[in-house]
């Protein structure tokens, strides 16, 4: 099996999922994610074996433009995040009625699609496609089938939609350019190319405009809260399980290794910025009356983190910021679907109006708990491998700058046990909340288990990305 088979899996799949009908559309979207993670798992075994897992084509001539895929350690391990996390989306949402469900679960399908081509590609342009073709999707899923006013919700799709295209095409300027002195968009050929330290730094600034947008960073966060708050739960998950990781990602793959010198005078900046999204994400998580605006808040403080780690461009911080990414990507999943499952039985995502949840479903509050004890990153959880790694990293390059981000942990606490508290405990509300359905907790479990299996096993995440991590450090410092 090569990536290709895997692409037009999701491809094809998405096909089929629309033609399928609004009755099998969500089965037959499962059942084709379920067989892209088992193709991504074909992949990681051919890997494991010493097999290059590599694909590269000529497209078009003039431009010189490949199609060109390749599958190392680290993106196998986000191809692997994305082809786990889209099929427990589309199981959790089966406690959900959609209007056009046929449409609805092949807007999964597309955006899973182009996420994992985004990881994949290896070709600048190409890269670049995915990477705008991920966005179509996800706006189409918030505009229609999102909460609240109608109104409301456009405005803050609309305004994403044009934040995140402004940024990219920031993106494709430094792309252009670097074709230009390489006459090639391949990622081999482009960072091998002798840029002074001003080209350097004008080609940073390009790609980091685009990955600050879409992590989000401080102060290009502004579209957020508001999308994550109005988006469908699904499309809250997919945007903060996944989407999100395609920046973080990307400032690893591409952004380091083409500019390292800009990367390396700027450092003390981006680490900064990072760790000002920890603080100021942490403190306003802390006022949010809406469940799902909290979630989204602390969502921000964590990537904050995990791009300050990216940014020391030591081993130990890279390692750090890919298991926090894949660490992330499962617990806020989860977070987001027990904020769903209150939501269909109570009626509103307002902390104030829940509460004696505890009473009356202790077997979801257990699972509640311990999806808040792997936000807070508590020993034992894969949360706490990964900051524990970043924070290391960070005390490397300044004992103050990993004060500032330990802070996460404190705050993160004190804001998700005070969260948990309101909503889980106290007073009950007038409504019977009915215990979690099959489909609900089957995919709170395998998130829950996941997470404490890795935080007590790293090691074959770690095997499988330190090897690309250290190719990428090569780049950095040739």
């Amino acid at each position: 099996m090569d990536v290709t088979t895997l692409l037009l899996i999701l491809l094809v799949g998405t096909l089929a999922t629309y033609f399928s009908g609004d009755k099998w559309a969500p089965k037959v979207a499962l059942l084709v994610g379920l067989t892209a993670f088992a193709g991504a798992i074909c992949l990681l075994s051919q890997y494991n074996l010493g097999n290059e897992i590599n694909y590269t084509k000529l497209w078009i001539t003039n431009p010189k433009i490949h199609l060109a895929f390749q599958a190392d350690g680290l993106a196998l391990a986000m191809l692997l995040l994305t082809t786990a996390l889209t099929p427990i989306i589309i199981y959790s949402s089966f406690g959900n009625a959609y209007k056009n469900a046929k449409t609805f679960y092949s807007l999964i399908l597309f955006m899973s699609f182009a996420m994992s081509g985004t990881f994949l590609a290896s070709d600048g342009l190409l890269y670049y496609i995915f990477w705008e073709l991920a966005l179509i999707p996800i706006y189409f899923i918030a505009l229609i089938w999102g909460n609240g006013d109608a109104e409301e919700r456009k405005k803050a799709v609309v305004k994403f939609f044009i934040y995140t295209l402004a940024g990219s095409l920031f993106m494709l300027v430094a792309f252009v350019y670097l074709y230009k002195n390489a006459e090639s968009f391949l990622i081999s050929d482009l960072t091998q190319l002798k840029l002074s330290s001003t080209e350097q730094f004008w080609i940073f600034l390009a790609f980091f405009l685009a990955y600050a947008i879409k992590i989000p960073l401080i102060p290009f966060h502004t579209w957020q809260a508001k999308v994550y708050q109005k988006a469908p739960t699904v499309g809250t998950m997919l945007l903060s399980g996944i989407m999100l990781k395609m920046g973080l990602y990307s400032v690893i793959r591409w952004q380091l290794p083409i500019a390292p010198l800009a990367a390396k005078e700027y450092m003390g900046v981006f680490i900064g910025l990072g760790l000002v999204g920890v603080i100021y994400g942490s403190i306003v998580a802390l006022r949010q009356k809406d469940l799902k605006k909290l979630l989204a808040y602390s969502s921000l403080a964590h990537v904050g983190l995990i791009a300050a780690g990216a940014y020391t461009l030591t081993l130990d911080g890279l390692r750090g910021a890919v298991l926090q990414m894949i660490a992330h990507g499962f617990v806020v999943v989860g977070l987001f679907l027990v904020a769903e499952i209150i939501f269909r039985r109570y009626e509103t995502r307002k902390i104030a109006e829940m509460g004696g949840i505890r009473a009356q479903s202790p077997r979801f509050t257990s699972m509640f708990m311990l999806l808040v004890l792997a936000s807070v990153a508590l020993p034992s959880t894969f949360n706490f491998v990964g900051e524990f790694t970043v924070l290391y990293s960070i005390a490397q390059i300044n004992i103050w700058f990993a004060f500032l981000g330990g802070t996460t942990i404190i705050l993160g606490a004190y804001y998700m046990l005070k969260m948990f508290q309101h909503v889980m405990l106290g007073e009950t509300n007038t409504k019977i909340f009915a215990d979690v359905t099959f489909n609900e907790g089957l995919s709170l479990v395998i998130i829950i288990a996941v997470l404490f299996f890795f935080g007590l096993y790293p090691k074959p995440i770690m095997d499988l990305i330190t090897p690309s991590l250290e190719n990428i450090l090569i780049l950095i410092n040739r």
